[in-house]
């Protein structure tokens, strides 16, 4: 299954879900919407963040989330890598193996919204 593939479904569980538990997913989304936006870190670190989190607790549908709002953000492929390096010095061997998802993702995420990496 591609990255694609893997985003679209995950899209599709978190409609299901959204209607299963409205209180809660609106909830969280209000935390999310808070913490996405610039201050003391602007959005694109944030999700550089996000992203290593994701790496480190091996949650392969946030690696997917997180990498497409980090490419809208103007997060670069070489950004993403020291990230990663972060990552798999706090999360060891697991994470080491969630990084190379995560730059997999990147790259076939950026390739299908037709941003150049570097």
């Amino acid at each position: 299954m591609s990255w694609i593939d893997k985003r679209d479904e995950m899209h599709g569980q978190l409609r299901k879900l959204n209607k299963a538990i409205p209180e809660v997913t609106k909830a969280f989304a209000g935390v999310s919407a808070s913490v996405k936006t610039d201050g003391a870190l602007d959005v694109k670190t944030k999700e550089l963040i996000a992203v290593a989190i994701a790496v480190a607790d091996s949650c392969e549908p946030c690696v997917n989330f997180h990498i497409e709002v980090l490419i809208k953000a103007g997060g670069s492929r070489e950004e993403l890598g020291e990230a990663l390096g972060m990552a798999v010095q706090m999360g060891g061997g697991p994470a080491l193996m969630y990084a190379a998802k995560a730059m997999d993702c990147f790259d076939a995420l950026s390739e299908t919204l037709g941003v150049a990496t570097g």
